[in-house]
């Protein structure tokens, strides 16, 4: 993620902001869990031969990578779909190559997300609900990335977007438009849609862009998306404020995080959901979760 990017992140302020007073008053008027909590831990893509012999097996092909993929993750953060509506074969692939308990989060095609109707005039919306549907329930959360240029005088455009989107298929929203974020009263009012509407949002923590780092929870789930920066030791103490953030939401009966770590070129993301794994597992121990584990280097036996 080239988003919100920076060299030098010296002087960055990287402490998570207090949640929102909305976010608060949700969290608190949520119904009792009736079920275990759950987190979904996972990477941006599966196609990283980089990882052969440290997460994957020595000697995976390309052609099995997914399958490496998904013993040790439990989710994904699907971006293939933003450049493209998949076919039916492929998702039918996706589906049957990954274990029961996989999530797959499919980002929206950007023919719909930075079109200037959000897709309505094209079709595109429908056909991309019906071919994702395939993934039956391996389908985690959809989420749409709206344009840096979509701000407040579009809200009508997303409006008429959510409610033909319905609530048969879950959906997080992404905002980048700073006025979102720099306007109270814009901030308010979408949000207040979102949840009206029942639709997730995207909290993205990178360093160039606090702002996006908005703390506003509209449903039982929460989607992160986590910047990294090579591993730098801000990487672990801010993963250590987001286990606390984390906490204070289960424990006021949040139903469900996916969590996607972001490294640069993707390729140290597992050590960084190592280290988060490890962590709540000390601190948040009543939840469902599971993630990758590096294979060991003095026998080069997976550990899978």
């Amino acid at each position: 993620m080239k988003f919100g990017k920076l060299d030098d992140i010296t002087n960055i302020d990287f402490s998570i902001p207090e949640d929102t007073e909305e976010t608060i008053n949700l969290l608190k008027h949520l119904p009792k869990r009736t079920e275990t909590a759950k987190i979904y831990i996972g990477c941006t893509g599966w196609g990283m031969r980089e990882w052969v012999g440290k997460i994957y097996p020595l000697k995976t092909k390309p052609k099995d990578y997914l399958k490496a993929y998904a013993k040790q993750f439990n989710t994904i953060e699907l971006n293939t779909t933003h450049y493209r509506i998949p076919r039916s074969e492929i998702v039918r692939k996706w589906y049957n190559e990954t274990v029961e308990d996989f999530k797959f989060c499919p980002k929206i095609p950007q023919s719909i997300s930075h079109s200037k109707d959000l897709g309505f005039s094209s079709g595109k919306i429908e056909i991309f609900k019906r071919e994702i549907k395939g993934l039956k329930e391996k389908l985690g959360c959809c989420f749409m990335q709206l344009s840096p240029y979509f701000e407040i005088s579009k809200i009508k455009i997303l409006e008429h977007f959510l409610g033909e989107w319905g609530n048969e298929l879950p959906l997080a929203i992404e905002l980048r438009h700073p006025d979102w974020f720099n306007n109270d009263k814009n901030f308010k009012t979408i949000f207040k849609l979102l949840e009206t509407y029942n639709m997730g949002t995207v909290i993205t923590d990178v360093a160039g862009r606090r702002d996006v780092l908005h703390q506003r929870l509209t449903t039982d789930i929460a989607m992160i998306r986590f910047v990294g920066n090579g591993l730098h030791p801000t990487d672990y103490s801010r993963i250590d404020d987001w286990i606390q953030c984390l906490k204070s939401w289960f424990d006021l009966n949040l139903t469900a995080v996916y969590f996607f770590p972001h490294e640069p070129d993707n390729l140290l993301a597992p050590e960084l959901a190592i280290y988060l794994i490890e962590q709540l597992k000390i601190h948040i121990p009543n939840i469902e979760l599971r993630g990758p584990t590096l294979i060991q280097k003095d026998n080069q036996m997976s550990l899978f």
